[in-house]
């Protein structure tokens, strides 16, 4: 089913939406201090190509840098990028077809505001002794989505959620 709606999602907004992000990331890298925002806008890029089957997570190391970059970012580019997600959700919502497309469009805008400090990660991908991404194992089971707290469960437990 991830499939079937990635490329639906390719046809209708992704493929758009994606070059959004690469035309952001080219500019923002024309400066050698706009090559980190131009790398996260490339990340996005290609979560905004395929998302279904993946998710952004929030990283547990990121600190004040991230905050102070994702004001930055906000200033520069997040901004037009949330409204491009805002207008193609709102045309994907027009049909009935569309209505899982523009939802998912929505929920791509808090990434697109505020990509520092966050990862993606495939919503699928096993989790072993080493974490999500190789690093070391978080002590309740690893990263929870945005928004939520993991269960506390026994040291070196699965992910039972």
């Amino acid at each position: 089913m991830k499939t079937v709606l990635n490329i639906i999602w390719l046809i209708l907004s992704g493929l758009w939406l994606c070059l959004f992000y690469l035309f952001a990331g080219v500019l923002l890298c024309v400066t050698i201090i706009g090559i980190p925002f131009g790398l996260a806008a490339f990340r996005i890029g290609l979560f905004a190509l395929w998302p279904f089957g993946r998710m952004a997570v929030e990283r547990r190391d990121a600190g004040a840098a991230s905050l102070i970059g994702n004001v930055l970012w906000v200033i520069l580019a997040g901004w037009w990028l949330a409204l491009a997600h805002v207008f193609t959700g709102l045309l994907l919502c027009l049909t009935i077809i569309g209505i899982p497309l523009g939802l998912a469009n929505f929920k791509m805008i808090p990434i697109s505001l505020l990509p520092l400090g966050r990862e993606i990660v495939p919503t699928d991908q096993p989790f072993t002794a080493v974490g999500p991404i190789g690093g070391p194992a978080p002590a309740a089971g690893g990263p929870a989505p945005y928004g939520q707290q993991p269960p506390q469960g026994p040291a070196g437990g699965g992910r039972n959620w």
